[in-house]
């Protein structure tokens, strides 16, 4: 989105606008990254290129509502609703619907091939369980909908010459907040821990022991579609875009009875291949452990033949201490041996580091320095340690759902635009 370089050929003009429709406006030019000002000024130049009048728009309630336009434009549109009879609130109205109709929606673009997001640390307690979640529900938020996001720094440049959800001008800094559509992806989250967390996080019931799972599929033992053992995450703001693969405690045996399995390190390839082409991504959620299991996962994020770099990989969640460097250096070796003896592209899609807080001093700010002196895999969100995930936690509810504007549900939805 632009503004112009100078007020000096625009004028400011004061309206009014019904509040659905100005948030309507809002919302398209966010989602094909317009101006207002400028879907403005289009609607208006249609609106008076028309032989007469569209049908009227009901603007009861209408509300102050201002932009930035080309000088004399708004006078000449000032006597086109004369000459039509029509009020400028109502020939306002009718410009701005009729740029919406000119101008709709964007579809959401799907991947090719589902990306597939190995979330994973050999340490426990760093929040992998957290950030998977979290990522997912920013991924599947509504994109008809506009969420808080603290917009990354290669965006700051161009946000720096938007102008306000009035289209008036104004500065921007890496540290603001944007209010962008959701990505709206079709998400499938993968309980991949047998303890479950996830699953019961986001409010559901593991699967249980005897009956059918993803364990059960590994080992070529399936007892039905995989399919049939995916539940969604119900709540407005995801639609039916967020599911979830439970866990099942006989995980806890996955790694014995791989050690019999055909080609083992491809067995969650096998069981997920059904379930793929429902979903544009796939998160798995990874176990603290480094055995056959995560093997099996670091595989099935391996770069495919037909996929571009950095569209699946492995997310690592550390945290700023000195353990989870330790836990970091055995997880990237195991990725550099499944490397270089099964020949595989598997790339790094960044480092998450999870629980920051700088008021824990000299420890906390010289291990975050250290990650970010990483280049390889860069740090691609620091998100703080607040209450709100608790919370949530212990409500057992999705962290969006229960602080969709809390600023750890901002960091995740940066997060999940910085690796999309």
């Amino acid at each position: 989105m632009t503004s112009p370089s100078s007020q000096s050929d625009r004028e400011k003009v004061v309206s009014k606008l019904p509040p659905w429709l100005r948030q309507e406006l809002k919302i398209r030019t966010a989602q094909l990254r317009v101006d207002i000002q400028d879907a403005v000024h289009q609607g208006i130049s249609h609106w008076s290129a028309l032989a007469s009048a569209p049908s009227p728009v009901d603007t009861s309630g209408a509300e102050s509502f201002s932009t930035w336009l080309p000088a004399g434009q708004w006078e000449s549109f000032r006597a086109d609703s004369k000459d039509r009879g029509v009020s400028l609130i109502q020939g306002l109205a009718q410009a701005v619907r009729l740029w919406l109709e000119m101008n709709p929606a964007p579809t959401v673009k799907r991947p090719s091939v589902v990306r597939r997001i190995v979330v994973c640390n050999q340490k426990g307690g760093v929040g992998k369980t957290a950030i998977t979640a979290g990522t997912a529900e920013a991924l599947a938020e509504d994109p008809d909908s506009l969420h808080p996001v603290r917009i990354a720094r290669q965006l700051a440049r161009a946000a720096s010459e938007e102008g306000t959800a009035d289209g008036e001008p104004e500065t921007s800094s890496p540290l603001d907040l944007e209010d962008l559509p959701g990505l709206g992806m079709r998400v499938l989250l993968i309980d991949f821990d047998p303890q479950g967390h996830l699953t019961k996080q986001l409010g559901q019931q593991p699967l249980p022991i005897g009956g059918d799972s993803l364990t059960c599929h590994m080992a070529g033992e399936a007892k039905g579609p995989l399919a049939d053992l995916i539940v969604p995450v119900p709540d407005q703001r995801f639609g039916n875009r967020l599911h979830l693969l439970p866990a099942c405690t006989d995980a806890f045996l996955l790694d014995v009875r791989l050690s019999t399995v055909r080609a083992r390190e491809a067995a969650l390839e096998r069981a997920l291949s059904p379930v793929e082409s429902e979903y544009d991504v796939i998160l798995i959620d990874c176990p603290p452990s480094l055995g056959l299991s995560m093997d099996a996962a670091i595989y099935y994020g391996r770069r495919r033949d037909t996929e571009q770099p950095g569209a699946s990989g492995a997310l690592i969640v550390v945290q700023a201490e000195d353990s989870s460097a330790d836990a970091y250096d055995l997880l990237t070796s195991q990725i550099n041996d499944l490397r270089d003896d099964l020949s595989l592209d598997i790339d790094y899609l960044g480092l998450v580091v999870n629980l920051y807080d700088g008021r824990r001093g000299y420890i906390a700010t010289s291990s975050l320095q250290a990650w970010m002196d990483i280049k390889d895999p860069r740090v691609v969100a620091v998100v703080p340690d607040l209450k709100e995930q608790r919370e949530a936690v212990r409500v057992k509810q999705p962290l969006f759902v229960y602080s969709p504007k809390g600023d750890q549900a901002i960091a995740l939805r940066a997060l999940a635009r910085e690796i999309s």
